[in-house]
């Protein structure tokens, strides 16, 4: 009698265990793991897809509105490298636009020198006419930056003075420019020419 008895516990243990074991996996079921963060557990499937749809085309928009952004950027750049590049080509085209004008003028004196003088022989009018426009052209050219290298008597500098011919001088120190062939010319701080000089033994 007491053996039946708890063989009879023994069974109720089991089919309530049972049962436990199957509620669980009936909760397990209704909510799948992750499921959490789609919203309340009361929210039905429907309502989740609805959400993650929802969600979706947020984030869509949003890719959206960064494609045209990176889009419209694009073609600024391209329009500001465009620009740029046609504002390098014509400084390099019209880099001497502004010597040329200042030289207009020394041209226009040496078209009326040569035209006074078919007209008028005159030899010291035109020395004076050709000294004039010397010196204008000169002024032209050293508002640009001309400079002349000074050679004569100076100490012999490869940089600045090309010496053609070397020559005994009783007059000047050894390596010293004693004569200039040829003027050299600074342009602001580059040398544009070597002046041709003669240097002492």
């Amino acid at each position: 009698m007491a053996r039946m008895r708890e063989e009879t516990l023994r069974g109720r243990k089991l089919s309530t265990d049972e049962d436990q074991v199957g509620d669980a996996q009936e909760r397990d079921l209704e909510n799948p793991p992750g499921e959490d963060s789609l919203g309340s557990d009361d929210m039905s499937p429907l309502e989740k897809i609805m959400t993650l749809e929802a969600e979706l085309a947020q984030a869509k928009a949003k890719v959206d509105e960064h494609y045209d952004h990176l889009l419209r950027l694009q073609a600024e750049f391209d329009n500001y490298r465009k620009r740029t590049q046609k504002e390098k080509t014509d400084i390099i085209k019209y880099a001497s636009e502004r010597l040329v004008v200042e030289l207009l003028p020394v041209l226009d004196n040496f078209e009326r020198a040569a035209s006074s003088a078919q007209l008028n022989p005159d030899f010291n009018a035109f020395s004076q006419g050709v000294e004039m426009i010397f010196r204008q052209l000169q002024t032209a050219l050293n508002k640009e930056g001309l400079k002349v290298i000074e050679a004569t008597g100076q100490p012999f500098d490869p940089n600045l003075h090309d010496a053609v011919l070397r020559v005994e001088s009783d007059e000047h120190p050894e390596n010293t420019v004693v004569e200039e062939l040829q003027k050299g010319y600074y342009l602001k701080e580059k040398v544009l020419r070597p002046s041709m000089v003669k240097v002492s033994n």
